[in-house]
């Protein structure tokens, strides 16, 4: 499920994977790869998207529907 998440988000945003892959330091291609599902996401990765998309790691792991940031801690 999560892959379908991070693409929707990109795309609710109107962004290209170039754009997103850019802000995450890597190709293109290994961006593409974590959408499709061809490949793990990994935490820190995990962690970059749920702060850009302003969502928690729950949402874009398809755990919650609530698409909304929980409290950060201080």
């Amino acid at each position: 499920m999560f892959h379908q998440r991070i693409r929707d988000l990109r795309e609710d945003a109107d962004l290209s994977q170039e754009k997103i892959a850019k802000v995450l330091c890597m190709s293109q291609q290994g961006y593409s790869k974590y959408e499709t599902g061809e490949n793990d996401i990994p935490t820190k990765i995990l962690i970059a998207l749920a702060l850009f998309h302003n969502t928690s790691i729950d949402y874009l792991l398809g755990l919650t529907n609530e698409r909304n940031p929980y409290p950060r801690a201080k």
